[in-house]
């Protein structure tokens, strides 16, 4: 019994620091940290949209606010523990490149959660967290950002004059709000010309009815479309 108690003083003990260490804001600050990095994961995980996903990357996110805050308890305000920290830093590089420019966001908002946690800042990380979820979740309801210019891109061969072509752009503007044509291929030696049009839809779901009509029309051949992606970067 002795031995047991000797090694417990010895752990509950045997921070030799500026002052003794309060452990029950110990845990708190890093179970915190541990929640606060789930839930910002987790938002990731909902709103996350593209190919870079990645797993690791999630449980970096889940960790990342509590080494940062476990780093803040060790500092405990002092400067040559600080500088201490910031060599070891320099001599561990950690280097990884983020395919989204919306991972740094995330990362940056660990980092902070977790220095908020880490110095006992416990209402600004909770207040901090709940309003930077919210905001994320509600950019990505919203969709903000993304411009909705065009919902189809049609390619053609047209085989008749270019001078018959207003014909053609007759028939698109009856189906269309906005109408570009992207592009006009001709050369010496091709018969005919290849187009390509980008348009925005009156009935977003006449699509069919465009297409059957464009191969029903004289010198109309090789019919293709495809759904335009959003603009969300240029």
């Amino acid at each position: 019994m002795e031995s047991i108690s000797s090694i417990t003083d010895a752990l509950t003990s045997g921070d030799f620091g500026v002052g003794p260490t309060n452990f029950a804001s110990l845990f708190l600050s890093l179970l915190l940290a541990f929640l606060m990095g789930h839930v910002v994961a987790w938002v990731y995980m909902l709103t996350h949209s593209g190919l870079s996903y990645s797993r690791s990357f999630v449980l970096a996110l889940i960790l990342m606010p509590t080494i940062v805050a476990l780093v803040m308890n060790v500092l405990a305000n002092s400067l040559i523990l600080a500088f201490g920290m910031m060599a070891v830093f320099a001599i561990v590089r950690f280097r990884n490149i983020l395919r989204d420019t919306l991972d740094t966001v995330y990362v940056l908002t660990s980092i902070v959660l977790g220095m908020a946690c880490g110095s006992q800042r416990f209402t600004t990380a909770i207040v901090g967290c709940a309003l930077l979820t919210l905001a994320m979740i509600y950019l990505w309801i919203s969709m903000f950002g993304n411009r909705h210019r065009y919902d189809l891109i049609v390619n053609l061969h047209w085989a008749r004059p270019l001078s018959d072509v207003p014909e053609l752009t007759g028939l698109l503007h009856r189906h269309s709000r906005r109408l570009l044509c992207a592009s006009q291929r001709s050369h010496e030696g091709y018969e005919g010309t290849d187009m390509s049009y980008r348009v925005l839809l009156r009935n977003p779901r006449g699509v069919e009815l465009l297409m059957s009509e464009l191969r029903e029309t004289d010198g109309v051949s090789r019919v293709t479309s495809m759904q335009s992606e959003e603009e969300s970067e240029l």
